[in-house]
C-alpha cells in the first residue's frame, strides 16, 4: 500500500495537475490538503469516474482536506477532536482496507503567521489537540500514518536558507517543540528516516515568488509520521519533486510512503 499526501493549493485550479499526477502514480490512498472547496463543490464525479472513492471535509475558499482511495474506506472522521467551536476544515481520518487495515489521519496544520499573535496561538493550541489525538491513535496499536502539510520546518537542514525563517511561525522554537512532542510519543518521520544524515533537504515546498523553484530555495513542511506498527511495515518513502515543474503546479509536491500492507 502506497500512501501519499499532496497539498494541491486549490482543487479547481489544480484539477488537471492532480489528475496527471494520479495517472502516473500507484499511490492509493491519497490525502489532499487545501482543496479550498465546500464538500458540494468538490469535483467528486471526476475522480469517481477515474475509479476513486472520495471523502471530503471542505470549507468555502479556504483550507479543506480530502481522501481519494481505490481501496475501501471505513470509519471516516471529520474534524480534529478537542474544540467543538473550531470551524476550520483541517483534519480527516479513515481506515483503509487493503491486505490489512491501516488508519490514515490527513491534516492541514495552521500556518500561524503573523507570530506572535492570535493566529499563532491557534496554531499551538491546534498542535496540542493533535498531540492528544496522536496519543489516542498510538493506543489503538494498529498501523497509523499521520500525514499532511504540517506547516512546521523541523530542523535548519529542512530549509535552504534557515536564517530566512527564524521569526516565522513555521520555524519558531515553539512550533518545532510542539512537533517534537508529538514525534517523541513514538512516531517515525518517514522522509527523514530514509536519509537521517542528510545535511540539506529534501524539500517539499517552494514559494511561487522570487524564483524559489529555480533557485531550489525550498523548505520541508509536508510530513508522514508512522506509528510503530506502520514503521515496521515501511518499505520505501519518497518525495515526487518533479511535480513542481509541471503545468500550473501546486507550490507543494507529493510525499509518500509504501507499506507492506
Amino acid at each position: 500500500m502506497k500512501i501519499a499526501s499532496f497539498n494541491i493549493n486549490g482543487i479547481k485550479a489544480r484539477i488537471e495537475a492532480l489528475s496527471d499526477w494520479l495517472a502516473g502514480t500507484d499511490a492509493d490512498p491519497v490525502v489532499l490538503q487545501e482543496i479550498k472547496s465546500v464538500d458540494e463543490g468538490f469535483p467528486r464525479g471526476h475522480f469517481e469516474d477515474l475509479g476513486w472513492n472520495v471523502e471530503t471535509h471542505g470549507q468555502k475558499g479556504f483550507n479543506g482536506v480530502a481522501i481519494l482511495s481505490k481501496l475501501p474506506l471505513e470509519d471516516v472522521m471529520r474534524g480534529l477532536p478537542g474544540d467543538e467551536a473550531d470551524e476550520q476544515a483541517r483534519y480527516i481520518e479513515a481506515t483503509v482496507v487493503g491486505e490489512r487495515a491501516v488508519r490514515i489521519a490527513g491534516l492541514y496544520l495552521p500556518n500561524g503567521n503573523p507570530a506572535p499573535g492570535p493566529k499563532y496561538d491557534y496554531k499551538l493550541a491546534w498542535m496540542e489537540r493533535l498531540r492528544a489525538r496522536a496519543a489516542e491513535l498510538l493506543a489503538s496499536e494498529m498501523p497509523v500514518v499521520m500525514l499532511g502539510d504540517y506547516n512546521v520546518i523541523p530542523e535548519p537542514r529542512d530549509a535552504a536558507r534557515p536564517e530566512k525563517w527564524v521569526d516565522d511561525a513555521l520555524f519558531r522554537p515553539e512550533s518545532r517543540g510542539a512537533l517534537r512532542a508529538i514525534r517523541y510519543q513514538g512516531w517515525t518521520d518517514a522522509i527523514r528516516i530514509r536519509d537521517p544524515w542528510a545535511t540539506r533537504g529534501p524539500f517539499t515546498f517552494w514559494d511561487y515568488q522570487a524564483g524559489a523553484w529555480s533557485k531550489d530555495d525550498g523548505i520541508r513542511i509536508d510530513h508522514l509520521l508512522l506509528s510503530p506498527q506502520a514503521a515496521d511495515l515501511m518499505v520505501e518513502t519518497g518525495v515526487d519533486r518533479e511535480a513542481r515543474a509541471g503545468e500550473k503546479p501546486s507550490d507543494h509536491v507529493p510525499v509518500w510512503v509504501r507499506l507492506a500492507a
